[in-house]
């Protein structure tokens, strides 16, 4: 029996610059790294590459302040409200600079005790203690410095989020407010701009259902070429990384030719079929923080087609302890790698499934590409992942 299952390698590479062929690029970082370490490709490896890579290669980056003059375009220069940004000293905090500059009086209008991926805004004990109610009460700033005190601090940045998006401020038009309700918002403007990134599609319709005049969510900015500016078509502002002090870099776009190109020529430069995603923010919740990881729209926004669906697997727990207490275990790894054989023939019980989750392909192998390369200084952009189809009848 074949003693290793799924194998993740992290392979280093030179920084990646504007303009560099990226196809070639990973291709050689694939290769190169093959013929150094001894190990080959094989058919359904998987290669993942970090959505930032993708982003440096084809230069998709805009200024605070193309971001600022949309955003006047859009709504004008008077008063707008943001309804569910989230705290973020990358992601949110550049888009308020751009935000705070173009508008005499904005109304953060955030969601509590906790952002929409997590980040505490307050402590739940107190909240309940106070007898805040979330689905119906609105705070004011002063409600909240009242009851949770001068500082609340991020369990992992040590940030206080309202005294820190207070100082991109300008000439102090920055007004808090708490709430779970979008349509609160309205009694203070009706330009506003929904910042939240999952559930945004809902938001704008109940704001516009609401009676707000002007609505437009951050995947409707910057969706268009222009000179010298890059631009994401389908998901605008969203999945935006801070890339200098008055820069930001768009998640990338036109992925699906990168992962087919660089599948291709793998195809003729080795004679393997392999798989390829591009893959942002991984799909996982920190069980301390309760914080998720997704601040992405997507985990993968490009994947080859041998990546769609979900995994097709048996619980071999359930399937051991079964047959033990059926037939006794003289026959048990044979009976196992018998039956996990058989679902390749669509051969498979519903209860033989119990516990396998059935999360997408793309999410799975994005989020443990992320967790791989990680987000600090690994300098391994670009993940493969080999025998992550093999099963344990596998040879």
């Amino acid at each position: 029996m074949r003693l290793i299952g799924t194998q993740v390698r992290g392979i280093r590479a030179p920084i990646i610059k504007e303009g560099d062929d990226l196809v070639s690029f990973v291709v050689d970082a694939v290769l190169q790294a093959a013929a150094q370490e001894g190990f080959s490709l094989r058919d359904r490896d998987v290669i993942g590459i970090t959505e930032s890579l993708v982003a440096r290669a084809q230069g998709n980056y805009v200024t605070l302040e193309v971001v600022s003059k949309e955003l006047n375009q859009k709504f004008g220069h008077e008063e707008l409200g943001v309804v569910f940004p989230m705290l973020s000293r990358n992601r949110f905090a550049p888009i308020l600079k751009a935000i705070a500059r173009s508008f005499s009086r904005v109304y953060l209008l955030l969601s509590y005790p906790a952002d929409e991926v997590g980040n505490p805004l307050m402590d739940l004990e107190r909240m309940e203690e106070a007898g805040i109610n979330p689905y119906s009460d609105l705070l004011t700033e002063e409600d909240y410095r009242r009851i949770f005190g001068a500082e609340v601090r991020h369990p992992f940045t040590g940030l206080d989020y309202v005294n820190y998006y207070k100082g991109f401020a300008v000439n102090d038009n920055l007004t808090f407010l708490f709430s779970n309700n979008p349509r609160d918002i309205l009694g203070f403007t009706k330009n506003v701009l929904t910042a939240n990134v999952h559930a945004r599609q809902r938001t704008k319709r109940i704001l516009q259902e609401a009676g707000a005049e002007r609505v437009y969510g951050l995947d409707q900015f910057c969706t268009e070429a222009s000179a010298g500016c890059g631009y994401n078509a389908e998901y605008g502002l969203l999945g935006s990384n801070l890339a200098g002090e008055e820069k930001l870099k768009l998640f990338p776009r036109d992925g699906q030719f990168y992962v087919e190109a660089i599948q291709q020529k793998l195809k003729a430069e080795t004679g393997k079929d392999v798989e390829v995603l591009i893959y942002g923010d991984g799909a996982f919740r920190d069980p301390v923080s309760k914080i998720w990881e997704l601040a992405d729209p997507v985990v993968a926004p490009a994947f080859t087609a041998g990546l769609a669906g979900t995994p097709n697997e048996i619980k071999i727990k359930y399937l051991a302890d079964r047959l033990i207490e059926a037939e006794g275990d003289a026959a048990l790894e044979a009976e196992v790698r018998s039956v996990v054989a058989e679902k390749k023939r669509g051969a498979i019980e519903d209860e033989q499934c119990l516990g396998t989750t059935p999360r997408r392909l793309t999410d799975l192998l994005g989020s443990l590409s992320d967790l791989t390369s990680g987000s600090g200084d690994k300098g391994t952009p670009i993940v493969l992942i080999q025998g992550y189809f093999d099963d344990y009848a596998t040879e």
